[in-house]
């Protein structure tokens, strides 16, 4: 790990593991949809356990926990979309599994570093509380999967990332610096972004408009998700004595 940058940008799972363990702080960027839905999750007072695979051993996890499992099931349950989180209650918790920004998160935590959920609805609000906490950051682009199980770059998540990266300042990588260019070539209509981008459109095409709708919505909530004992919850604010 470099360390003439205090802030960082990366791709992936495979980047996590590599570089989480000499960082403070690792902050996941899934925009459609894991790290958006915790954002919702989280904004009702919910709490979102990470859990990679989407099978038979997260039911049996969820039931260990009391937690309701986020698998889609039904189409009026609980998903990986961040709109059939939005009614979820203060101390509900769901295990929401995702290949690629539940397994990043899941990682860093691994690795003890301190583990935030940024989106775009969100990410002036990380980068806020980000100024309170130890650098280096590692900001992380989840990416989507390729059906070979290799990293597909995402670019919602490389403008997501961007977003914190602009705004939380430091010493940035030409990475992250990159990022921050990313973000501010598309700040201004981010759902053009998320409409015809390829994530975009296959979720579209999946009858899931509602949710870019929804992630395209750029720092309108205040929340910032923290990994605690394994499960994302709202940090206080950082004036909130304690909070150091």
């Amino acid at each position: 790990m470099q360390n003439d940058f205090d802030v960082r940008f990366e791709w992936g799972a495979s980047a996590v593991a590599a570089l989480a363990g000499d960082v403070a702080v690792v902050v996941i960027v899934d925009v459609l949809r894991f790290t958006t839905a915790v954002e919702a999750a989280v904004s009702q007072g919910a709490m979102v356990y990470p859990y990679g695979p989407r099978n038979d051993s997260a039911a049996t996890f969820a039931t260990s926990i009391g937690a309701v499992l986020a698998d889609g099931a039904t189409p009026t349950g609980r998903s990986l979309s961040p709109i059939s989180l939005l009614t979820m209650s203060l101390g509900d918790a769901v295990v929401l599994p995702s290949p690629n920004g539940s397994r990043c998160a899941s990682l860093a935590a691994e690795r003890d570093a301190t583990v935030v959920a940024a989106c775009l609805r969100n990410a002036g609000a990380v980068a806020d509380w980000l100024r309170h906490r130890p650098r280096p950051l590692l900001v992380v682009a989840a990416g989507e999967t390729w059906p070979d199980g290799s990293l597909r770059p995402a670019v919602e998540d490389l403008v997501g990332a961007g977003a914190v990266i602009d705004a939380v300042g430091g010493s940035a990588s030409p990475e992250a610096t990159a990022a921050g260019q990313a973000w501010r070539a598309f700040e201004r209509d981010p759902w053009q972004l998320l409409s015809t981008c390829s994530s975009g459109r296959e979720l579209i095409a999946r009858q899931g408009i509602e949710d870019v709708r929804y992630a395209a919505e750029s720092n309108v909530s205040t929340v910032v998700p923290v990994l605690v004992r394994g499960a994302f919850v709202a940090a206080p604010r950082p004036d909130v004595a304690g909070d150091r």
